[in-house]
């Protein structure tokens, strides 16, 4: 069997039994996203997609940067038939694949791919002195792992568009309003936020949980009617589960219910 080499770019960590934490770790360039760093990232998804005592992972930078990009000095180096090739595709992949809750702390920058890497998340927490934006335009260049598109998705078109043709970053509270986050909190207080939501996500039926997430990422690509049925299969499923009868069970005998993830 081979072995996993150790993560450079991420610390991992875990919070509770089933709350896993990766951090990234490349303060002295503001935790700006090479490949590794991706690639990184991807595997610890990878592993906590099947590791059943693993329910939510949250993702953090540090107090100065989530994410402040990428590294422009790993991107210069390809041309464009090597950028079109290039793995950085299949990681952003993965991550955006990943069927458990992912949650994102954003302290400080999150740019570029930093602003990626947060809209690959389902719950966003910004600290409120975070500064989010698509800034790719100032060096003559465009998103190019989802920014043109979450971005619309999730703000609409007169604000992605003023994000991305001007590469002016906006504050955690525009963030909020827009939708893009899901609270603003006092900066030494996000990751702590962050942990404390997954924590309690984590406590929630794991199949119900995994289903709803699934349902609710399927609405952007399903017609309503579609959407709804899924939903209606989704909901049906969970009547055969030992989670429901014991969320059943547990609201009836007026205490917390134990899920199983069965």
């Amino acid at each position: 069997m081979s072995v996993q080499p150790e993560p450079e770019d991420i610390l991992v960590a875990r919070h509770g039994p089933h709350v896993l934490h990766l951090r990234l770790n490349r303060p002295a360039l503001r935790n700006a996203l090479r490949n590794q760093s991706l690639r990184e990232i991807a595997g610890e998804l990878a592993r906590a997609e099947i590791d059943d005592s693993v329910r939510t992972v949250v993702i953090s930078g540090n107090e100065q940067a989530f994410a402040a990009g990428a590294d422009l000095n790993e991107m210069i180096q390809k041309d464009a038939i090597a950028t079109q090739l290039d793995v950085r595709t299949q990681y952003w992949r993965a991550i955006a694949r990943f069927p458990k809750p992912l949650l994102a702390a954003v302290n400080g920058y999150a740019l570029g791919a930093g602003c990626e890497l947060l809209m690959h998340a389902d719950i966003a927490i910004a600290g409120r002195g975070a500064r989010i934006g698509q800034p790719e335009i100032n060096v003559g260049t465009l998103p190019g792992a989802g920014g043109t598109q979450r971005l619309i998705r999730t703000v609409g078109k007169p604000l992605a568009m003023k994000m991305v043709l001007s590469g002016e970053f906006i504050a955690a509270e525009e963030a909020l309003r827009a939708g893009l986050v899901a609270e603003v909190v006092d900066d030494a207080d996000t990751l702590g936020r962050t942990l404390a939501l997954a924590t309690t996500i984590a406590q929630k039926s794991p199949l119900a949980v995994r289903l709803a997430k699934e349902a609710m990422l399927q609405s952007f690509e399903l017609g309503l009617e579609a959407g709804l049925l899924l939903e209606r299969k989704s909901f049906s499923l969970m009547a055969a589960s030992a989670d429901r009868q014991e969320g059943i069970a547990a609201f009836q005998q007026k205490r917390a219910a134990v899920f199983s993830g069965r």
